[in-house]
């Protein structure tokens, strides 16, 4: 639904559309604290997809508090809409 918070609904409808257009990652949370958030679709091909995941993940290692202890990402696994998950490293981002 539009949301004031997440910038779907906004007077500056152009600064909007061109956010959108350059690739503003935007992710929640769940109550239990998953994060979902899409990265791609199908036909953009594994660089493309790669590329996007690699972005999302620099963004939540980025907004990390520095209050934060201990292990920041526990677990990361991706899926497409209706297949099976995929569990991925973590190590790599270092947190």
């Amino acid at each position: 639904m539009p949301n004031p918070k997440a910038g779907t609904v906004t007077p500056d409808v152009a600064k909007a559309v061109t956010e959108a257009k350059a690739g503003k990652i935007e992710y929640r949370l769940d109550k239990t604290n998953i994060i979902h958030c899409p990265i791609g679709k199908a036909s953009f091909g594994s660089a493309k997809l790669e590329e996007n995941f690699n972005a999302l993940m620099e963004a939540i290692v980025k907004a990390k508090p520095a209050a934060a202890k201990g292990t920041y990402l526990k677990s990361c696994t991706v899926t497409s809409t209706m297949g099976p998950g995929v569990p991925v490293a973590t190590n790599k981002y270092g947190v």
